[in-house]
């Protein structure tokens, strides 16, 4: 029962709404009141005709004025924030040109840290030593392709994370330029092979982290590949392929020339001890080691090929953007074992 009282209780209320309006007396409008009103109406229309303002336009004149303040309040914060961002873009750029600057003389000063100690050994041998101005040169010049790499490193950096728009076209130019730079490393390391070969194998040129991981001269194709694979990923099917066939010939090629450099080593060892220990002069033994050891520029040179045809190779096997990508992973990846070892430099020693 309480459910259909419920349920007509609407239009019980609504009779009585009803009855209220038929109880309403409503005021008697004659003829002559229509016609005043009607008259009053038209006097209101001629007025807002006429530019009389009215409270309709007051009222749409009052509410234009604050939303014409509220749109510039908004195209003021929208310039501050554009602005704003390109304040923080432009000192996250010099925080990284700083901390690559850091880096560049950090190594610097682990280089002259271990040239001086070569000279401090030389200073002390049975024969005066002298500065090879050929290493020097490499050493002037190999400081300036340190700090170049790192600002081509910065600068794809900036334009892979920051413009994702980016054409290909335009990476490939950052990408032919830091081919190039490679290929103008591997000219200096011929150049000064020719100078002194046991400067360039030794890696004093390198930073101690670098030298860890040094390969006659240089770093190892099939170890970087490793790094550079993990960086370009996802993979074709086809590219996976390519890689894998690549790897294997790098390590081939590179087996292939530790074995000729372990076997140089046998046979200098052998020419030096030719004859009997002992005796007072040995300067055929030297004689023959030294026409031995010109060897080693050979070697030298052809793992540097290797080097600079594996970098060929993986630019041949990738997409455009997968070799931006891997360029920069490499150029981090160096800038990292440089850290590496400016840290090592620095860390807390035990005394006990």
């Amino acid at each position: 029962m309480s459910r259909r009282m419920y349920m007509y209780e609407p239009f019980h209320q609504m009779n009585v709404w009803l009855g209220g309006y038929r109880d309403y007396e409503y005021p008697d409008f004659s003829p002559s009141t229509v016609v005043e009103l009607e008259e009053k109406m038209s006097n209101l229309s001629e007025d807002s005709s006429h530019g009389v303002p009215t409270s309709s336009n007051k009222y749409n004149q009052e509410v234009s004025k604050p939303t014409d303040k509220v749109q510039k309040r908004l195209a003021q914060n929208r310039e501050a924030a554009r602005k704003s961002r390109l304040r923080k873009k432009a000192y996250v750029q010099q925080l990284e040109s700083s901390r690559l600057k850091l880096i560049q003389l950090e190594q610097e000063l682990e280089c002259a840290r271990q040239r001086g100690s070569y000279v401090g050994v030389i200073d002390h041998l049975p024969f005066s030593g002298t500065v090879n101005s050929g290493i020097t040169e490499f050493e002037i010049e190999y400081s300036h392709w340190v700090e170049e790499q790192n600002r081509q490193t910065c600068e794809l950096k900036s334009v892979l994370h920051d413009n994702v728009n980016v054409s290909d076209v335009e990476l490939q130019i950052f990408i032919d330029g830091a081919m190039k730079h490679y290929l103008e490393l591997f000219r200096l390391k011929s150049t000064a092979a020719k100078a002194d070969i046991f400067y360039l194998m030794s890696g004093m040129w390198r930073t101690s982290a670098e030298q860890f991981f040094l390969w006659i001269g240089g770093f190892r194709p099939s170890e970087l590949l490793k790094v550079l694979v993990g960086q370009v990923e996802p993979l074709t099917d086809q590219q996976l392929l390519d890689v894998y066939n690549l790897t294997q010939s790098c390590q081939q090629a590179e087996d292939a020339l530790s074995q000729g450099v372990d076997k140089l080593q046998q046979t200098v060892a052998e020419a030096i001890a030719a004859s009997q220990l002992g005796e007072g002069s040995y300067a055929p033994q030297m004689t023959n080691a030294i026409e031995k050891l010109e060897a080693l520029v050979h070697f030298l040179d052809q793992a540097d090929h290797l080097r600079k045809e594996t970098l060929q190779q993986m630019h041949r096997l990738l997409t455009t953007r997968q070799a931006a990508r891997g360029l920069l992973a490499l150029g981090e990846y160096f800038q990292r074992l440089r850290m590496l070892s400016s840290l090592w430099a620095v860390r807390p020693h035990d005394t006990a």
